[in-house]
């Protein structure tokens, strides 16, 4: 029996030979060749990234579609999904396709669909793309790639430099480089190695040659992750700032001249405070539910609409194709701005960051200080739990019938469950606690004042869960 198959948050993910399998790959294929048939779409963009089996789960997939009669243009080598994303509508196609699993472990390798806008494909039409999955792919008898590129079915699409075209389009390269910002940057053994290369070639690089197993590393740019980044930077003062992104260069992790972390949420706060009061942008700020509510705040304070939204970044995209979005992000780093696609793109958020350090002359620490002048200082952190299914279960349970009153000394004053639970604690904390939609995790999150506030908060909240 086939096993079930079912896009998570963001695509569809599995342990490579387990249930990630060419059979398995040509059922989804045929998924979307079908779901594209009924929508009368012709041409896909089909991209992957640096873990193993690439290329044979792409040619796989465009094999599939051929014998459906789509067209695929394939990705010249490795290429970061905002590559395909982009591809998409500069070569104005109906779908993209990116084998990657992201920042998944790289036992792992997945499938993610993207929309003919530039970003992830909205939930429905993902739901409507699953009902089409057969037991087993229809197709006993796959054309090759020889034949379907001599009928044109399968062609070469340099993925890469429409994006870099694109990016030296749209950033002042020439004020970075007179700015003399020096930048470490750690690809994470993942796609946005030679982009990165190509834009800021003066950087420090770590981690940026093809190695399908990344050293064991899953390659997400959290702190844990990016110690050797960060103590290189602690060790050469003429470092002013730290760029990683993960394995398919969506998500981005960044650091200040003295090697400590900057997260999304920050992140997402120097950006929104750039284009508002820097370069007199406007729109609607919209952020997942893991996100700190200081984002609220400073939207609130220049007068800007908000929008909460589930975990995924997927439903920030559709509504940054129905509306005028400015800044939207989620916690685990994938942010978006105006301007640009609607989709998570690291060294995107990268370089809009090092322009705002070159046009206002401000260090890494400054922009930082800068968001705490208009909405206060805060910390946050997030574990993931690897538990038992039963304990991960037990816990759910817990918060639905919401037993928690207390987190050690800690007492509960509210509680909100649009997506998880988030249990607020009074002075602007909070602890939040969530399934994994992409792993076999249970996480859970914090903010206060300090960072030592939120470790405590952590502590106390595992130990009253486990």
């Amino acid at each position: 029996m086939a096993i079930p198959i079912k896009f998570g948050t963001d695509g569809w993910r599995a342990i490579i030979a387990d249930d990630y399998t060419v059979e398995n790959v040509m059922r989804v294929a045929e998924a979307t060749a079908l779901f594209m048939k009924k929508h009368k779409m012709k041409k896909a963009v089909i991209g992957y990234d640096c873990r193993f089996g690439g290329l044979l789960f792409t040619e796989v997939t465009a094999r599939v579609l051929g014998a459906h009669g789509i067209k695929s243009h394939i990705g010249v080598g490795f290429v970061s999904t905002p590559m395909v994303s982009l591809g998409v509508v500069k070569l104005k196609a109906d779908l993209g396709i990116v084998i990657t699993a992201s920042h998944n472990p790289p036992s792992y390798n997945g499938y993610k669909l993207k929309a003919a806008y530039g970003g992830p494909m909205i939930p429905s039409d993902i739901a409507e793309v699953e009902t089409f999955i057969p037991e087993v792919c229809s197709i006993t008898n796959l054309p090759s790639v020889y034949d379907l590129v001599q009928k044109k079915l399968i062609v070469d699409a340099d993925l890469e430099k429409l994006y870099l075209q694109h990016a030296r389009k749209s950033f002042d390269l020439k004020l970075m480089k007179g700015a003399g910002i020096k930048l470490a940057y750690d690809a994470m053994y993942g796609a946005g190695q030679r982009a990165v290369k190509a834009l800021l070639p003066r950087s420090i690089f770590l981690h940026c040659d093809w190695n399908p197993g990344m050293h064991g590393q899953a390659p997400e740019p959290i702190h844990r992750n990016l110690l050797e980044l960060s103590n290189l930077i602690k060790k050469n003062p003429k470092i002013d700032a730290g760029l990683a992104t993960d394995g398919d260069a969506d998500r981005i992790g960044m650091y200040d001249e003295d090697g400590n972390f900057i997260d999304s949420h920050h992140l997402l706060l120097i950006l929104l405070l750039y284009l508002y009061k820097y370069k007199n942008m406007r729109g609607k700020v919209v952020f997942t539910f893991s996100v700190t509510d200081k984002l609220k705040k400073m939207a609130e304070k220049f007068g800007l609409p908000y929008e909460i939204t589930k975990v995924g970044f997927k439903y920030i995209a559709e509504i940054m194709t129905k509306e005028d979005v400015l800044v939207g992000g989620e916690e685990s780093g994938g942010l978006a701005v105006k301007g640009h696609i609607p989709e998570r793109d690291g060294i995107w958020m990268g370089l809009l960051v090092m322009e705002f350090m070159a046009a206002s002359g401000k260090t890494v620490k400054g922009l930082v200080q800068e968001v705490y002048d208009e909405v206060g200082a805060f910390a946050f952190d997030r574990d993931d739990l690897h538990i038992t299914e039963e304990q991960k279960q037990a816990v759910i349970a817990a918060c639905k019938a919401k037993k928690y009153t207390a987190f050690g000394d800690y007492k509960i004053q509210g509680m909100e469950d649009l997506d998880g639970w988030k249990f607020l604690l009074g002075n602007d904390n909070w602890v939040m606690i969530r399934a994994s939609g992409t792993e076999p995790v249970l996480r859970v999150y914090a903010q206060a004042a300090t960072l030592a506030d939120t470790r405590k908060m952590l502590d106390a909240a595992k130990a009253t869960i486990l």
